[in-house]
């Protein structure tokens, strides 16, 4: 993971962390909305018996794809409150 250099010429580390902090929160907003529209049975049954079955497993793997970033993110921040990327 590419991880920002913090020094004087650039973006601030408080700046940087806030920023992955903001997104983490905009993220989560995202997740709990999304947990929220969960597939209910009776809207799919009249598609056949798989239909709600495979309604719950996109829409599992899409929270799946939200909280990989959601990692990331949180994975980001704490490299940028560590100091960042230092080159060699």
């Amino acid at each position: 993971m590419m991880v920002p250099s913090i020094h004087l010429n650039g973006t601030s580390k408080n700046e940087l962390l806030e920023q992955q902090i903001e997104a983490l929160r905009a993220l989560r907003a995202a997740i709990a909305a999304l947990r929220q529209a969960a597939p209910n049975g009776r809207d799919y049954y009249p598609q056949g018996t798989a239909a709600a079955a495979r309604a719950l497993a996109e829409h599992s793997r899409r929270l799946g794809n939200l909280h990989a970033v959601e990692t990331e993110l949180e994975d980001l921040a704490l490299a940028i409150s560590h100091g960042g990327h230092r080159p060699s």
